[in-house]
């Protein structure tokens, strides 16, 4: 009986049917094409996470655009010249955590903080540069001082389109 199942056990084992597991060359080989999957998926997966960080700072953009014309119509005469970035952060609490708030009148951008009475811009830092939104005379336009093409930022440096 015993000489039966050794001799059962073994034809079986040169059969191969009863081998369980894999060899270390089909493991090397799984390794190999997991290895070469991961190392296209990781750059499509960090531009993701700038686009994620320009989103949220157009998303801080747009709500300091609310709060300033939200500021401008409780003035009563519609002037922008009393909306400055702490009259909107009370406005709008959220705008204390935006990395970079700034606002500027509109001409010229970088000399005065305080908005004119006819127009304004605002800007914010994202992950792969300036994202603004910027009123001149009625007319909006939302803009991106970035590298173009990457990130939330498209080639054409217009976030709005």
């Amino acid at each position: 009986m015993f000489l039966q199942n050794l001799r059962a056990r073994l034809g079986a084992r040169l059969n191969g049917d009863s081998e369980a597991g894999f060899t270390l060359i089909e493991l090397l080989v799984v390794m190999l094409i997991l290895g070469i999957l991961a190392a296209i998926a990781l750059p499509a997966f960090f531009n993701q996470k700038d686009k994620a960080g320009d989103a949220k700072a157009k998303e801080y953009v747009h709500s300091a655009q609310v709060a300033m014309e939200t500021c401008s119509t409780e003035a009563s005469d519609g002037s922008y010249a009393n909306c400055k970035k702490a009259k909107l952060e009370t406005i709008e609490p959220t705008l204390s955590s935006a990395t970079g708030l700034a606002v500027f009148g509109p001409k010229p951008a970088n000399t005065a903080e305080t908005p004119s009475s006819v127009g304004y811009k605002i800007q914010v830092q994202g992950t792969s540069g300036w994202f603004a939104v910027e009123r001149n005379n009625g007319t909006l336009s939302f803009t991106c001082e970035a590298t173009t093409g990457e990130g939330g930022c498209p080639a054409g440096g217009n976030w709005n389109e």
